[in-house]
């Protein structure tokens, strides 16, 4: 392990380990979700169902970032706003300090990163009693995440690709990046890790073989200084390789300054997006001069002009109106935030009493 100085420095340039309200203390539209079997990762469950659900709906699970709750990560996200709008039910997952001393869903922790244990247990319990409770479809599950929530996104898609039919990442990192917490700060910013026939591989040993792999949306913005974009080149890689995808796209367009590029397979059905947000540092695109559904500022949500939920539900089939793009001019990309959290983080990494 580095020693405290090199440690200190590191966490000292990074914003991923931020905040001191990330929305907590926001409108709170959530319910708490209790008696869902087995928690041996020690989660809270909270979830939205709108007024009127009609059986077969879709759930769309979402995992909020470090420092973050759930319902400060809907109200910013603008989820649940969402979910009124498009018919379908949420399950919020919620880390606590027991777990992480920062709320970071422990992505790199190789209890909280299998099939069958963990974290990733409680979760799949938790949309288990979702679909009962709801009669939720269960070809139509869905799961998204911020930073160290689109990391385990990738876990859940890698752990249970035989319950997810889709996920989106972003500004995470590919499943099996790290199994310590010097490696998971090492693949944040973008040094070392594994190459892309052993992620593909990790991927694949994580569950028992499934009849097809969920598609994916890739969310990262060129500015991001907290967890490096080479970790959406990495995902990207890995999930072409699930899929049996070149490396070129079969498409690639541009949304003003933004990128994006999609990968179809030989039915012509989009299983691969990447965004790559131009300008924009480590948190959640929005678009807020569109509408309350299309999230508010704040911690991690960065105005730049484009709703990234909107365009992942119409990446999944769960977006039947309204462009996620405004036709307003694009706010300058928002930079990460910045907090004082050095001492929370070593003693999170041991190295402080």
């Amino acid at each position: 392990m580095r020693n405290i100085s090199d440690t200190i420095a590191r966490l000292t340039a990074r914003a991923s380990l931020p905040g001191l309200d990330h929305g907590g203390s926001a409108e709170d539209r959530l319910t708490d979700l209790s008696d869902f079997g087995g928690n041996p990762g020690a989660l809270r469950a909270r979830c939205y169902v709108p007024a009127g659900l009609r059986p077969g709906a879709a759930l769309v699970v979402v995992l909020h970032g470090c420092t973050q709750t759930a319902a400060g990560y809907d109200h910013g996200s603008g989820w649940s706003r969402l979910a009124d709008r498009h018919g379908f039910a949420l399950l919020f997952p919620e880390q606590q300090r027991a777990n992480n001393p920062n709320l970071c869903f422990n992505w790199f922790v190789p209890g909280d990163t299998a099939r069958g244990g963990g974290e990733p247990l409680s979760i799949r319990n938790m949309v288990a009693r979702m679909v009962a409770d709801h009669e939720i479809d269960p070809a139509r599950i869905f799961v998204t995440g911020l930073s160290a929530g689109g990391a385990m996104t990738a876990v859940m898609l890698a752990a249970y690709p035989d319950v997810f039919a889709g996920g989106a990442v972003i500004a995470g990192l590919p499943f099996g990046a790290a199994a310590t917490m010097p490696e998971a700060f090492d693949r944040m910013r973008g040094h070392g890790g594994p190459t892309r026939d052993e992620l593909a591989a990790r991927a694949r040993s994580a569950a028992p073989p499934a009849g097809s792999w969920p598609i994916l949306s890739i969310w990262h913005g060129t500015a991001d200084h907290t967890v490096a974009p080479g970790n959406a080149d990495a995902i990207a890689a890995q999930w072409r390789d699930l899929h049996h995808l070149p490396d070129r796209p079969s498409n690639s367009d541009r949304i003003g300054a933004h990128t994006h590029r999609t990968w179809r397979d030989p039915n012509g059905r989009a299983v691969l997006e990447e965004y790559r947000i131009a300008g924009m540092g480590h948190g959640t695109p929005i678009d807020p001069g569109a509408g309350t559904d299309h999230g508010a500022p704040g911690a991690f949500m960065l105005d730049v002009g484009i709703a990234s939920s909107h365009c992942i539900l119409s990446f999944w089939g769960l977006q039947t109106d309204a462009p996620a793009v405004s036709a307003a001019t694009p706010a300058a990309p928002a930079a990460d935030p910045v907090s004082n959290v050095i001492a929370n983080a070593l003693r999170a990494a041991g190295l402080m009493s």
